[in-house]
């Protein structure tokens, strides 16, 4: 097992790689540096094997299926990931380690919004979009997360081999954010100083389509980690529609004693039963949830066991 793995996913970043792999390098000579090639048209791989980092590929394409497989092939006590654009300082690595390696840290968050993102990044629905995100996550989770989307962050081994990789894209991050909230791991904020890409190197995302994706994780996320609001907020705008094809019948009725709207006054019925199965479906998955939380929180144990007994 390596004490520090540095997990550097990269496409097309032949600009860049070189200088990621030595800075690091420099910053953390304990460490083990891998870069995993995810179809690089460029000169990706050679540049970074140069540099001296442990290159490997990656044939399906997407951020998120290369960090399924690092995490799956590497076992490190430290891990942390980077991108290979050269837009995250290297400088801050060792203190990432110590939060994860000193402190019990499961994730440390590289926290871009409390510096110079905002003067540096000049796409402004990018950061539009990372308060958004960030907004909507602490709103749900009554957290203090300050920075949701940034690509820098370091995991403990529990973190790494716990954490389901589902997204295939870019919404790792926030996969990753909502998972260690949801899952009451330790997360620790650490602010740092971000540049924007330099001349030459292109960035790899769409603003509008991997926005719609990020919102759509958070929203699915919600769905499956809190199930009983999600589908009390259903059923409640299930019960108003109802109520509202209804009112006006049973006003009618009380004045005139006949049902002049037999199709609405089913229709609302309808509205009504469908309330009633959302309201009850969120009670079931609600249970289910809170039963897998209680199998992850045995698995932690075993873990923490297992790992005493190593020591």
């Amino acid at each position: 097992m390596d004490k520090i793995a540095v997990l550097i996913p990269c496409y097309n970043e032949e600009k860049t790689i070189g200088k990621v792999v030595k800075d690091f390098k420099r910053n953390l000579p304990d460490a083990k540096i891998y870069v995993y090639d995810n179809n690089s048209k460029d000169k990706t791989a050679d540049i970074a094997k140069e540099a001296g980092a442990i290159v490997r590929k990656e044939t399906k394409q997407g951020k998120g299926n290369v960090i399924r497989t690092m995490f799956r092939e590497i076992d490190a006590e430290c891990y942390i990931m980077v991108d290979g654009d050269d837009t995250y300082p290297s400088e801050n690595a060792r203190e990432f380690v110590n939060a994860v390696l000193n402190e019990n840290i499961d994730m440390v968050i590289g926290d871009r919004l409390s510096s110079t993102y905002f003067t540096e990044n000049k796409r402004v629905f990018h950061n539009f979009g990372n308060v958004l995100v960030r907004s909507l996550i602490n709103r749900i989770y009554n957290s203090d997360i300050r920075d949701v989307m940034t690509g820098y962050r370091a995991f403990s081994y529990k973190f790494v081999k716990t954490f389901p990789v589902l997204s295939k894209g870019f919404e790792l991050e926030t996969e990753m954010t909502i998972h260690t909230l949801d899952r009451n791991l330790k997360v620790k904020n650490i602010i740092i100083e971000y540049r924007d890409r330099p001349d030459g190197s292109v960035s790899k995302l769409n603003t509008i389509s991997d926005g719609i994706k990020v919102l759509k994780t958070i929203f699915g996320f919600y769905k499956n980690y809190k199930p009983f609001g999600f589908f009390s907020i259903l059923s409640c705008i299930s019960l108003i529609i109802g109520l509202a094809m209804f009112i006006p019948i049973v006003v009618t009725f009380s004045h005139t004693g006949l049902v002049y709207k037999v199709p609405t006054l089913i229709v609302s019925v309808l509205f009504f039963l469908a309330a009633l199965q959302l309201f009850i479906s969120g009670l079931i998955l609600d249970n289910i949830n809170k039963t897998t939380k209680q199998n992850f929180e045995m698995r932690l144990i075993d873990y923490d066991l297992k790992e005493g007994q190593g020591e």
